[in-house]
Order: structure tokens, then C-alpha cells, then sequence
């Protein structure tokens, strides 16, 4: 007869953490959907060098030609790749995360973007920036290359970069 009541008593226990698991699952599901930050608090947690920080509404255009870009292939993602397609003589608009710590990281971009005459814009957030790459990792850095997406919206993201950079005004 003990060997028949152990079985019993195990099972129980399994169910009472299966019971805790699935409360406590259920509570951090509905916490992490209501602490999502805003624009404001996003830009808060940026570094020194992201200082032609793009709008509310230009990181909304960022993030939806960036989402375009990925699905027509057209895209460099991360600080390898975008260096990399520099080098091959690739030409568009940089978007940079501006929350990347530490700064070493990519404090050399925006120099090596300038001698290549690749304007660039800082978003707030690589969380969101890699969500838009359709990544599951944040992403530091994209290239969108050329004029081969949505065009009107390109030239708009090109425009409003152009009038940050220090070499167009020269």
C-alpha cells in the first residue's frame, strides 16, 4: 500500500507547480504588455553621440522603410554588414540606434557614413529598430540601400538627414 500512496503524493506536488507556474505566467504576460515605453522614455536612455535624433513622427517613417527595405532584400543590418557594404560601395541612408552602450561600438559610423556621403538619422531604440528589421535581436545599425523601396518615403528619411549633416551645408 506505501508504494501505491508515493505515486499519489508526487503527483499532487507536480500539480501545485503546475499551478503556480501558470498564475505566475499569466501575470508577467500582462505586465510586460502594458510597460511598453514611449517616444520620450526611449529617448532619455540615449548616448552622447546620437545628435541628429530623428522625430516622433520621422522614427515612425524610419521604422516602416526600414520593415519595407527587409521584405525587397534590400537591407544591411548591424555594424559588420553596414561597414562591409561601405566598403563594396553600397549608397542610401543609415539609420543608427541611439541607445547603443557601450559608445565604442559605433562612435567610428558617423565619420566613416560622412567620408562616403551616406547621410544617417539615430532612432531612440535598437529594440525597435531590430523589430523592424524583422529580427528577433535588437539592432544597432541598418543601411537601407538605394532608392529601391518606397521611394517617396526614401527621399523624405534623405532629406531630412541631409539637413543635419555637417558636409551638405559646405
Amino acid at each position: 500500500m506505501s508504494d501505491t500512496d508515493e505515486p499519489k503524493a508526487k503527483k499532487q506536488k507536480l500539480s501545485k507547480k503546475e499551478r503556480k507556474k501558470s498564475i505566475g505566467g499569466s501575470d508577467d504576460k500582462e505586465e510586460k504588455s502594458d510597460d511598453v515605453p514611449t517616444y520620450e522614455e526611449r529617448c532619455e536612455a540615449i548616448n552622447i553621440l546620437a545628435s541628429p535624433l530623428a522625430s516622433k513622427k520621422s522614427t515612425k517613417k524610419a521604422h516602416k522603410l526600414v520593415r519595407k527595405a527587409t521584405q525587397s532584400k534590400s537591407l544591411r543590418r548591424g555594424v559588420k554588414e553596414l561597414v562591409k557594404g561601405l566598403r563594396k560601395g553600397d549608397k542610401g541612408i543609415a539609420i543608427l540606434a541611439g541607445d547603443v552602450f557601450p559608445i565604442d561600438v559605433m562612435s567610428h559610423l558617423p565619420i566613416l557614413l560622412e567620408e562616403h556621403n551616406v547621410p544617417y538619422l539615430f532612432v531612440p531604440s535598437k529594440r525597435d529598430l531590430g523589430a523592424a528589421a524583422c529580427t528577433k535581436r535588437p539592432t544597432s545599425c541598418v543601411l537601407v540601400k538605394d532608392k529601391k523601396v518606397d521611394k517617396e518615403l526614401f527621399e523624405l528619411l534623405v532629406e531630412e538627414a541631409k539637413a543635419y549633416d555637417p558636409n551638405s551645408k559646405n
